[in-house]
C-alpha cells in the first residue's frame, strides 16, 4: 500500500480509501466486516461513510452503514487502527427522514454528529464532511451552474465553520472537509477560515473518474495552491468503467437494482467507456485497474475512495495501487478525453 497524509495534518492515510455506502443495502453486516478486515490486511487504514447511508437513501436503511462499522469497531477494538470519516447531510427532500432539523445550523450539526458517533461506537471522527452544499449549485450530475435569482439561501460560510469549530473544541471531530463542492464554495470557506481563525477545510470529496474530470477545470488549482486534498468518489463510475455494462446492464448490480442512477450510462458516456476499454485492451491492462490507477496517480488526490459489493471486486480495486500507468497509456487516455470530455458530470 502507498500512503500520504491528510493535508495540514500528521494523519497518515492509505492512498486507497474503503467506501461503504452499499453496506446495509447491497451488503450485509458480515460482508461489511469481511471487507474491513481484508482492506486492513492490505494496508488500507481509511474508511469513509455518511449518516444518510446506505444508498439509495430511504428511512428503512438510514444509518445502517454507520451501524455496521460501529459493530465492527465494538467487536474488533481497533479504533486506533483506522482513520474514520463521515458526512453530515445537507438539506434535500430525499433525506428529509434523516433528522427533523436538516442542514448545517448549530442544532442540526450537533444532532447529526451525536447520532453518528453513537451508531459508530466511537467518541470522535478523524474527518467530518459536509455532504453537499446548502445553496443551489452544480453537483449530483449537473455539469454547469445555473443561477437562481429568487434563491433564499444566505451566505453562511462563517457560521457553518463556527458550528464545526465547536465540534473540534469538544473533541468530537479532529478535522473538517467538504463534499460535492465547487471552487467557489471551497474558496469561501478558506477565506472565512483565514479571516476568523476557524477550522480549515482540508479535503473535498467529489466525483472524479475517466468519465468525469470537470474539477480539473477550476477546482484543482485551488486544491494545489491552498493545500487541500481531493477524495474522489465513484472512480469507476458506479462500475461502468469496469466495462461490465457495455453489452447491457448486468443483473443484480447497482445500475439494474436502482435504475434512477443514470449518471454514468448516457449515450456519450457509453461511447467513452468503449474507447477507454480499447485503451486497456491495447496495453493489456485490466480496465478496472487502469481507471483506478489513473485516479491514484493524480497529484491532487489524497486518497481514492473505492467501493465493492463482492470480495473479488474489492481485491482487484485495492490491487490497483500497484499499477503505474506509463506515459503511452496516459497519452491514449488523453486522446479519448479530448474526444469525449466529461460525459458524466
Amino acid at each position: 500500500m502507498k500512503y500520504t497524509k491528510l493535508p495540514n495534518t500528521d494523519i497518515k492515510v492509505s492512498k486507497i480509501c474503503l467506501g461503504t455506502m452499499t453496506w446495509g443495502e447491497q451488503n450485509t453486516e458480515a460482508e461489511g466486516h469481511e471487507q474491513i478486515e481484508y482492506a486492513l490486511d492490505q494496508g488500507v487504514n481509511f474508511l469513509d461513510t455518511a449518516e444518510m447511508y446506505s444508498v439509495p437513501a430511504k428511512p428503512e436503511t438510514q444509518g445502517s452503514t454507520e451501524k455496521i462499522i460501529g459493530s465492527w469497531l465494538k467487536k474488533s477494538k481497533k479504533r486506533e487502527d483506522i482513520v474514520l470519516a463521515s458526512k453530515v447531510a445537507g438539506p434535500a427532500e430525499m433525506v428529509s427522514h434523516v433528522r427533523e432539523n436538516m442542514g448545517f445550523g448549530k442544532e442540526a450539526i450537533n444532532d447529526a454528529i451525536d447520532k453518528s458517533l453513537k451508531r459508530l461506537n466511537t467518541d470522535y471522527l478523524d474527518l467530518y464532511q459536509l455532504h453537499w452544499p446548502e445553496r443551489n449549485t452544480n453537483f449530483f450530475g449537473k455539469r454547469g451552474y445555473k443561477h437562481q435569482e429568487d434563491e433564499e439561501w444566505q451566505d453562511n460560510f462563517k457560521s457553518v465553520l463556527e458550528n464545526l469549530q465547536e465540534l473540534v473544541k469538544a473533541g468530537k471531530v479532529r478535522h473538517v472537509g467538504l463534499s460535492n463542492e465547487t471552487a467557489f464554495g471551497l474558496s469561501r470557506f478558506l477565506e472565512e477560515s483565514r479571516l476568523h481563525d476557524l477550522p480549515k477545510m482540508i479535503t473535498v470529496q467529489n466525483p472524479y473518474s475517466l468519465l468525469n474530470r470537470k474539477d480539473e477545470i477550476g477546482l484543482t488549482e485551488v486544491l494545489h495552491r491552498e493545500n487541500v486534498g481531493l477524495l474522489p468518489y465513484s472512480p469507476l463510475g458506479m462500475g461502468t468503467l469496469s466495462g461490465k455494462h457495455l453489452n447491457g446492464i448486468v443483473e443484480n448490480t447497482r445500475l439494474s437494482l436502482f435504475p434512477q442512477y443514470k449518471r454514468y450510462s448516457g449515450e456519450i458516456a457509453v461511447e467513452a467507456t468503449k474507447a477507454y476499454k480499447e485503451v486497456a485492451v491495447k496495453h493489456e491492462l485490466s480496465m478496472t485497474q487502469m481507471a483506478l490507477a489513473f485516479v491514484n496517480q493524480q497529484p491532487f488526490v489524497t486518497s481514492n475512495i473505492i467501493g465493492a459489493t463482492k470480495m473479488n471486486q474489492l481485491k482487484e480495486n485495492i490491487a490497483s495501487i500497484d499499477l503505474q500507468l506509463s506515459d503511452e497509456v496516459l497519452e491514449d487516455i488523453e486522446k479519448v478525453h479530448e474526444k469525449y470530455p466529461n460525459p458524466a458530470p
